[in-house]
């Protein structure tokens, strides 16, 4: 029974906390564009990461200069 009133307690906190993301935002939203600097340090560390190969690293280090040109 003390579970299950846990439970229903983090639900209904979590339904109150993601209830208020919504009031008074009519809709809009913020996109955040990341400059070519942080995409090419997010890139190096998808590299140094193991995520893709060198190869991958440096066909879509020139994809990424040339997109802002």
């Amino acid at each position: 029974m003390k579970k299950i009133s846990v439970l229903v307690l983090a639900v209904c906190f979590l339904m109150a906390t993601l209830s208020g993301c919504a009031i008074g935002t009519k809709g809009a939203t913020s996109v955040s564009n990341p400059t070519l600097g942080q995409e090419l340090i997010d890139l190096k560390k998808a590299k140094d990461s193991g995520v893709i190969s060198t190869e991958e690293y440096e066909k879509l280090k020139e994809k990424l200069k040339k997109s802002y040109e």
